[in-house]
């Protein structure tokens, strides 16, 4: 007979700042494994407990694989980070939700005691891989209207949203992205995150940079600003480069251990895993994908959203946000469980690292308030996917 399941713990999470994906960007000219290797060095660093040869995986999610993304980028990366030849790796691809997918993986395996510690987390170089880069579609998809020709567009994904909510326009949209930026800068600014981004020196087209503050955020935004921004998803629509997350580059990661092996260590846990679910819906309104995710893991562990203290939902898009509001009955953008330091929209969205920056989020959340017990973390995926991961908070009580 198998034993129980073993609880597991998040130790530790940290991230490159993150990076516009232009030719500017901080990242242009880096690579995208060796943004993994400085957060797999650094999470060894910073928990110098955790000797290398007892990380039993690498796992990271990335989108596009290949070139600075392929080859199996977990084995590769772990042998940069100079972790021994023992420690395999592996990489995952759920789009956005690579990062996410990883750290569930951990979790799981580390429950089945197929292993006590594992590094999991994701990054995307959008600056290198530009989205959905070599990807050729089944033309299928199209001729036998398997799926809506406006899913391969995620901006249009998001007008679809708006059309199946009437009620959320497009001002509604454009105060809720400023309230993002208004979260993020007052978090940046009370150095929430100056434990959490780690400085990387970077070779750029003026010579060599230390990337550790964000290029994304843009705390100056209005919503009267925002009235004269661009459409480009549809003529006279309601989703702009204001109300979106940007085009970014950075790499997030985590430092999973189980119990036994914490406490054996005398590790200082942040978060417990408590459950996690994946669900689909129509891959023309993707945005949607948390709402059914984050009904599913409730049902499944027995809890409803009214235990989650905190809720970190990625912003792709501002309309996603404020329909989970509707769907969930939450205090509109002022709820104070509701991405409280801010979101994509502010920080960015390189794709498969966000799951990594909300774990990040949610354990800073933590970390400022004891008494709190439960979050989640939830994320739309491209094709029409959800993916959402309760927490429990591990100092609760302490």
């Amino acid at each position: 007979m198998g034993k129980e399941l073993r609880d597991v713990y998040l130790i530790d999470t940290c991230r490159t700042a993150f990076g516009k994906a232009r030719p500017n960007g901080f990242f242009a000219e880096t690579r995208a494994d060796d943004m993994v290797v400085k957060i797999i060095r650094s999470l060894m660093h910073r928990n110098p407990k955790v000797e290398p040869d007892m990380v039993d995986d690498n796992i990271w999610g990335a989108t596009t694989q290949s070139g600075d993304q392929g080859l199996t980028m977990g084995r590769t990366t772990a042998l940069l980070a100079g972790l021994p030849p023992s420690t395999p790796g592996c990489s995952v691809d759920r789009m956005c939700a690579g990062a996410m997918t990883a750290i569930n993986n951990a979790v799981s395996d580390i429950a089945f005691n197929a292993a006590d510690v594992i590094i999991a987390g994701g990054v995307e170089h959008m600056g290198h891989h530009p989205m959905g880069q070599g990807a050729d579609p089944n033309p299928r998809f199209i001729s036998e209207k398997i799926v809506d020709p406006s899913a391969l567009n995620m901006g249009i994904t998001a007008e679809n949203i708006h059309d199946m909510y009437p009620n959320l326009t497009r001002l509604m949209s454009d105060e809720y992205a400023v309230h993002s930026q208004q979260k993020a800068k007052a978090a940046l600014d009370a150095g929430h995150f100056d434990d959490v981004i780690i400085p990387m020196t970077v070779w750029t087209g003026e010579g060599w940079k230390v990337a550790d503050i964000d290029e994304q955020p843009r705390p100056e935004a209005t919503v009267e600003g925002m009235k004269g921004l661009r459409l480009p998803f549809r003529k006279a629509g309601k989703v702009t480069p204001g109300n979106s997350s940007g085009l970014n580059d950075g790499a997030t990661g985590c430092l999973m251990v189980s119990a036994e092996k914490s406490k054996e260590l005398g590790l200082e846990p942040k978060m417990k895993a408590v459950g996690f679910a994946y669900a689909g819906v129509r891959p023309e309104v993707m945005g949607l994908g948390p709402i059914p995710a984050t009904r599913k893991v409730l049902e499944r562990t027995g809890m409803s959203i009214d235990d989650m203290d905190f809720i970190e939902v990625n912003e792709a898009f501002a309309v996603q946000c404020l329909a989970f509001i509707d769907e969930f009955g939450l205090d509109g953008i002022e709820d104070k469980r509701l991405n409280q330091l801010g979101g994509a929209i502010a920080f960015g969205h390189p794709l498969a690292s966000s799951g990594g920056r909300l774990c990040a989020h949610l354990a800073k959340l933590f970390e400022l308030n004891p008494s709190a017990k439960y979050g989640v973390t939830t994320l739309c995926v491209g094709l029409g996917m959800g993916v959402a991961t309760i927490w429990e908070n591990a100092s609760n009580g302490k």
